[in-house]
Formats: C-alpha cells, sequence, structure tokens
C-alpha cells in the first residue's frame, strides 16, 4: 500500500566516523543500516537510499553499519544526534535494544523513521517495511506445495534468522503458519545467532548426521543462511540435494537457484522501500507530515508486497527490474544452466 508523502529532498553521500559540533548550514539525515553479512544492505539499500535523497535535493546522508553490533550502533546513534541530524532512519540490530536510541532521539526532538525491522517501542515518525509474515507464507507455500507436486517423503528442517531480529519471528510465524498445517516433519528448527551463514552451515551439519536419508527440504530463513545451509549438504555429499528456500534475492541465491542448488528466493522492492524511506525522512526534516493509509501502534506505515522467485521467473523479477542483467546472473560458470532455463 503506497504512502502519500509531502516531502521536499535534499541529499549529498557521507559517512559517520564521529562526534562533530552540529553544523547549521546543511540538513543532516543519519542512515542506520544493522549489517552486512546479507548482501541486500550494501548493494541495495544504501545506494537506493542516497540516491533518491539525491535527487530530492541538497541533503547530507550520515551513513554508519553496524556490523550485526547493538552497542556499536547506538554509539552511531549517539553520534549522529551529536553530529546535529534532522532524522534517523534505522534497521535496528536489537529490536528491542534500539528502544534506547528512540528515545534519545525522541528527547531531541529527532524524528525517528523504523527501516524494514519495526522497534519494539518509542515514538516512531514512520515505518516502511514489507508484510514479513506474508513472506513467511509465501516461503512456506512455495516450499510445501513442490514438495507435494514431487511427491517427496521426509521432514523440514528450519533455519530461522536471528533472534533478535523481530522481522524473523514474523517470516518464522507465516512459514509454520504453512509448514504447521502440511503433513510433512518439522525435523529440526534453528534460530540462527546474526544470520550467520557460517552457524547456519555448522547447525546443519549436526542435523544431517541425526537425520540422513530423512530430510527432504530445508526452509532458510535468507539467501545468506541457505548458503550455509547447501553448503553443509555440498559438504556431507547429500544427493539429491534438498529443496531450500531463500530471501532476498542476493546475485548468490540467484545464481543457485539457475544451477538448481536453492529451490527459490523471495524479491522485495528494496529501491521501492528505500526511495519511501528516504522520501519521508526528507519529509520530516522539514518538518512535514508523513501520511500513510496504514497505522502500527500509532505510527503511520507502508508495508510492501513480496514475490516468490523461482527459477522460471528470474527473468520476470529480478532481471525485469533491473536488479541484475543477465551477465551478471549468467557468468561462465553458470552459462549452461542459464540457458537451459532460458535466462539470455
Amino acid at each position: 500500500m503506497a504512502a502519500t508523502l509531502l516531502a521536499g529532498i535534499v541529499v549529498a553521500s557521507g559517512a559517520l566516523v564521529g562526534c562533530s559540533a552540529p553544523d547549521p548550514g546543511v540538513v543532516k539525515i543519519a542512515l542506520l543500516l544493522p549489517e552486512s553479512k546479507t548482501a541486500r544492505y550494501e548493494a541495495f539499500d544504501r545506494p537506493f537510499f542516497e540516491e533518491r535523497i539525491a535527487e530530492l535535493g541538497d541533503y547530507e546522508v550520515l551513513y554508519s553499519n553496524a556490523d550485526q553490533d547493538a552497542a556499536k550502533q547506538q554509539s552511531q546513534a549517539e553520534a549522529a544526534l551529536a553530529s546535529g541530524v534532522k532524522v534517523i532512519v534505522l534497521d535496528p540490530v536489537d529490536s528491542a535494544a534500539a528502544v534506547t536510541i528512540v528515545a534519545a532521539a525522541n528527547a531531541q526532538g529527532v524524528p525517528v523513521i523504523a527501516y524494514d525491522r519495526l522497534i519494539d517501542g518509542g515514538t516512531l515518525a514512520f515505518h516502511v517495511s514489507f508484510d514479513n509474515e506474508n513472506v513467511g507464507v509465501l516461503q512456506g507455500r512455495a516450499l510445501v506445495d513442490r514438495l507435494v507436486a514431487d511427491d517427496a517423503r521426509g521432514g523440514i528442517l528450519m533455519v530461522n534468522g536471528a533472534p533478535t531480529d523481530g522481522n524473523a519471528a514474523l517470516f518464522k510465524r507465516g512459514a509454520l503458519s504453512v509448514i504447521g498445517s502440511s503433513g510433512f516433519e518439522i525435523l529440526a528448527d534453528f534460530d540462527t545467532p546474526d544470520w550467520s551463514p557460517d552457524k547456519a552451515q555448522e547447525w546443519v551439519t549436526g542435523q544431517i548426521t541425526q537425520y540422513s536419508g530423512s530430510i527432504a527440504a530445508v526452509y532458510a530463513a535468507n539467501d545468506g543462511t541457505a548458503g550455509g545451509v547447501i553448503a553443509a549438504l555440498k559438504a556431507a555429499n547429500v544427493t539429491p540435494l534438498p529443496l531450500v528456500t531463500g530471501q532476498d534475492a542476493e546475485l548468490a541465491g540467484i545464481q543457485r537457484i539457475v544451477s538448481g542448488d536453492q529451490y527459490m528466493t523471495i524479491y522485495k522492492a528494496i529501491k521501492l522501500e528505500a526511495g519511501l524511506a528516504a522520501e519521508a525522512a526528507v519529509a520530516l526534516a522539514n518538518r512535514r507530515p508523513v501520511a500513510s493509509e496504514n497505522v502500527t501502534g500509532g505510527t503511520p506505515t507502508t508495508l510492501l508486497s513480496a514475490v516468490v522467485v523461482t527459477r522460471d521467473t528470474i527473468m520476470d523479477t529480478v532481471v525485469a527490474d533491473g536488479i541484475y542483467t543477465v551477465a551478471q546472473i549468467c557468468t561462465d560458470e553458470y552459462a549452461a544452466a542459464c540457458a537451459a532455463a532460458g535466462i539470455r
């Protein structure tokens, strides 16, 4: 559902490296992202946000990535506030711990936009994300439908996201709403600390030993954990590979789908999400209201839709939207598989 934003924006890209005295001559907007293990943040969210801000005017973006460290993100937020930012766009490492950041910003009259992940408390000016429970439903339904079509036997391992990420709980809940009533047994489940592919790989390695021959599929909450899952399966010479899900349409995930190692991913229109956040940030920096047809806990909210990507729909989704070119996907290693899939 698109939001109606009253904006008038501005931006020049910058990096937040420390605390400095506020400069009244420039309007600053802070963008605080949570980590870089998931490729989307540096590859898409940051550049799309900065690009949209630059289109809207002459603002300065103070950017920081917390590298999955909540204390580091707290320090980055404090530095941003000390630098005189007018708005903070915050994608929290820890949705509960981030309440402290929101409170500090509220105390200084600086509005906070909850970007991608909702924050557990405080007064928020705007929230933009995806319908994350439905993302889990889409993952679970795609997985179960394919298992049924294949007349598969065996159970499902669930490799969920980080326990500190509120979105991960929504993905899990959505997926369980489908898998739990599917008739396929959930063999075991794991909440992956820090969304770490290495930790997902380590956990799945242990499950392969325990459930040898009984794993029909692995629900992996995103493409990073899916990469760890597939590495574990291949290292153990599991053949054929069970179905593996994913999310975020990372290039490596798309290539695994082309090669047949990964079954599906979820494509999100991150450019639209980042653009809405940028427009809202500029509006708020200029003391203009941000409105939306949806409200979450009193916060104007926009939840965008996501779509399933399989081998058959790569051309119609990530290629059609200009996220990747065929040349980026179909490197020499994947050329034959791309030709077989009609990706050209």
